[in-house]
């Protein structure tokens, strides 16, 4: 199973060592990001630095880290999809739109959040973090 990690999961485990980091660093399956998350992380790179109370290089160390376990999917890819999920979060949250595309674009994944709105979304699979910490647990879960 392919997990889509929307940025807030991303940052979370930048911020702090966490059971959200560990879940990513030890997950032996695929995880996703849509080429957007670097926008992302350029935008707010000094606020998860401040609050991460890391040495840049630290930082930067562990998000290399992470993204090792990451196949980013190129906008190219999701982009075809996009409109479908436009109808999907026009009314919870357009600004997950690349994420929900990027679900979208691979059937056999979900979306890993912990913004509620999105479980209103109908068609895919979206966990929050202790979601994903069962979904890891069942025996037919396959990684």
């Amino acid at each position: 199973m392919k997990i889509v990690i929307d940025s807030n999961i991303l940052f979370s485990a930048l911020i702090k060592d966490s059971t959200t980091r560990r879940l990513i660093l030890e997950y032996g399956g695929t995880f996703l990001f849509p080429e957007y998350i670097f926008t992302e992380l350029e935008k707010y790179k000094e606020g998860l630095l401040t609050k991460s109370k890391m040495y840049e290089t630290e930082f930067e160390k562990l998000l290399v880290l992470l993204l090792k376990k990451v196949v980013i999917i190129p906008n190219e890819r999701a982009l075809p999809y996009k409109e479908e999920a436009l109808t999907l979060v026009k009314d919870v949250d357009i600004n997950d739109i690349l994420f929900v595309a990027c679900v979208l674009a691979h059937p056999d994944s979900l979306l890993w959040s912990d913004d509620k709105a999105l479980k209103k979304i109908k068609g895919i699979l979206v966990l929050h973090t202790q979601e994903i910490i069962e979904f890891m647990k069942e025996p037919t879960f396959e990684n």
